[in-house]
């Protein structure tokens, strides 16, 4: 195996950098090395670090956030753009915030008895959100709030709590409370092309049909007839009735529960790590100019101190000295 040496910055406080999603994925082509000298840094937006990089820089993404040319070399987010420089990385495939990789078996659905799904199920519907931003996604709250008006729509995230406080045990916890719903209000925060969430999977992986809103190219991950998309509705009224009639009708929700969210119950391409590591290979073998390396805030620093390491070092020092 070709060594590679990397490093993760501004990516959070509990990040892995021995053990994550995609470090994991490289160390099936390439002999990784995590070092404070790397040739490839990858970052988030969790801070400002990044910028005294001198090298090839890379943009990870789980968010709607569009990479920076300006700031990097390559990308991998969660958003489609028509750019070479750019691999599309849904969100759910990188379950888990950059640490755990999505296994997508749990979402395959040959085995299943729908039957006894249903007659699992106790609750009508559920809802969960931490944020809301009425200018930006008003529209999911708006829609909760009039589902409410047919049968009370369990809310248990941190905001619009209504079962007495937000579920706990993050992903899986979430996933186990799913389980008891027949739906589940499925909004994205944007509605962005390529802008694919766990909002979708983890109601998928709990058999809890999905009521979705947000990526108009969602069909591209997931077999469209296997959830409701408001975007197939002229009005929230219209999607709603439609609602009513799955919950009461068994045969007409058995319908969409035997559809398989995957096309031809395969896993789509995203979750193909050859994808991955194809667009390493051509980041690790393309001679370019980093874009570190053009003028800029901190030419004078990448100038003079150069690596990663020791422009660190220099950084912080500077931080910490008072009269700075």
């Amino acid at each position: 195996m070709r060594k590679i040496r990397i490093d993760f910055c501004d990516v959070g406080a509990t990040f892995n950098k021995a053990d994550n999603y995609l470090g994991n994925i490289l160390k099936e082509r390439f002999d990784v090395e995590i070092c404070d000298q790397p040739d490839f840094l990858i970052y988030a937006c969790g801070g400002d670090s990044h910028r005294l990089h001198s090298g090839v820089r890379i943009f990870l993404s789980v968010e709607s956030d569009i990479p920076d040319f300006r700031r990097c070399d390559y990308a991998l987010a969660s958003v489609k753009l028509d750019d070479s420089r750019h691999l599309h990385l849904p969100c759910y495939v990188n379950y888990g915030r950059y640490q755990e990789s999505a296994n997508p078996a749990e979402i395959i659905k040959r085995n299943d008895d729908h039957r006894q799904i249903l007659a699992a199920k106790s609750k009508f519907c559920s809802f969960i959100i931490s944020g809301y931003n009425p200018g930006k996604n008003g529209n999911r709250v708006e829609f909760f709030q009039k589902l409410c008006r047919y049968k009370k729509v369990d809310s248990g995230g941190r905001k619009f709590n209504n079962i007495g406080g937000p579920i706990p045990g993050g992903p899986r916890g979430k996933v186990d409370f799913l389980r008891q719903y027949k739906f589940n209000i499925a909004f994205e925060n944007r509605s962005l092309p390529g802008y694919t969430t766990e909002k979708i999977y983890e109601p998928m992986i709990a058999r809890c049909l999905p009521i979705y809103w947000g990526d108009p190219d969602i069909s591209d991950h997931f077999n469209p007839r296997s959830f409701l998309n408001r975007a197939d509705f002229p009005s929230d009224e219209a999607l709603i009735e439609k609602i009513i009639e799955l919950d009461n009708d068994d045969e007409k929700y058995l319908e969409y529960m035997r559809q398989p969210y995957f096309h031809h119950d395969q896993p789509n391409r995203f979750f193909d790590h050859q994808r991955i590591l194809d667009f390493f290979e051509k980041i690790y073998t393309q001679k370019i100019t980093p874009v570190a390396q053009r003028r800029g805030k901190f030419h004078f620093l990448r100038r003079c101190f150069g690596r990663w390491k020791i422009v660190k070092r220099h950084h912080w020092h500077k931080m910490n000295v008072p009269g700075w």
